[in-house]
């Protein structure tokens, strides 16, 4: 065989082998979006049995005439246009839920991001320092204990104005569980990557996001799980007290009305949104911590 050919004979090889190589990520993902698509009615059939059953069975005990609540068919009858037109606006109050949502959610927004900043640094100070712990544990024991309500008072005499007194409610509810979490995480770090921190001579601020954050993490985001919840259940009680445009406004001025089918398609959009809002942050988690947060 003669040189020339060989060296054809290489190259062929080499292209083909180069053009192989990029297929096998993409046969993978392929092979698991398929997989993801053969699971994905395994996961959605038994909730929608379950909800049509409940449907089903509310529908039966509520048909009656002069039952307390209303049944399905009458919630969908007497607020369709809430349900199919959830974006108007007719000034003032007067708004879809769309709105009524929207104004809670940026209250949660600016409440939690204040609790998580402020959390997860005191977590960590609790955490590394043991005399921080001594003093500041059992403060932070007491405080947790008392109900998210009961700070709306002080809240509104101090602020003596409703949005910045929910906000502070959803601060004050939202930080305890990123707290104690934080504390645990960082407290159950392994001695063995402390002592590589000292071998490498990290400084503070190196160990603190090379070793301290990462390992931390799992803990941290079990935290901000359970504070994103909570937050979402105080504004709904919070705005109820305070009025104006939000979601538990929304409920309460349904209840003076008489419009308990508004009210149900009410709960309806908040445990979707709250559900939401904990699929983000759980997805955040997974991200971040690489599959380690619980899901």
């Amino acid at each position: 065989m003669n040189m020339p050919a060989v060296k054809t004979a290489k190259a062929v090889a080499v292209q083909t082998e180069a053009s192989v190589l990029p297929l096998a990520p993409r046969l993978q993902k392929r092979s698991r979006v398929l997989r993801d698509l053969k699971e994905l009615p395994a996961k959605i059939v038994p909730p929608v049995i379950v909800i049509a059953l409940i449907l089903l069975v509310w529908e039966i005990l509520c048909h009656k005439a002069g039952a307390a609540l209303p049944a399905p068919s009458k919630v969908v009858r007497e607020s369709w246009e809430l349900i199919a037109n959830p974006f108007y606006d007719h000034g003032g109050i007067d708004k879809g839920l769309f709105w009524h949502l929207s104004a809670s959610l940026q209250r949660v927004a600016l409440g939690y991001a204040f609790a998580a900043v402020t959390g997860v640094a005191l977590g960590v100070l609790v955490g590394q320092s043991t005399w921080a712990m001594r003093g500041l544990d059992p403060i932070f024991q007491v405080l947790r204990t008392v109900p998210p309500l009961a700070w709306l008072p002080l809240s509104l005499a101090a602020f003596r104005d409703g949005q910045p007194s929910a906000i502070f409610v959803i601060f004050i509810t939202a930080i305890w569980p990123i707290i104690i979490n934080t504390a645990v995480g960082i407290r159950n770090i392994p001695e063995d990557y402390r002592n590589v921190a000292r071998v490498l001579r990290l400084n503070h601020l190196e160990f603190f996001w090379k070793i301290m954050i990462p390992s931390a993490a799992p803990y941290i985001f079990t935290g901000l799980r359970i504070g994103i919840g909570l937050s979402w259940l105080a504004i709904v009680a919070a705005e109820m007290l305070i009025g104006g445009v939000g979601v538990g406004f929304f409920i309460w001025d349904s209840w003076n009305s008489s419009r308990l089918s508004d009210i149900i398609v009410a709960l309806v959009y908040i445990g979707l949104v709250g559900f939401i809002l904990d699929r983000i942050v759980a997805q955040v988690a997974k991200i971040v911590t690489r599959g380690t947060a619980a899901s």
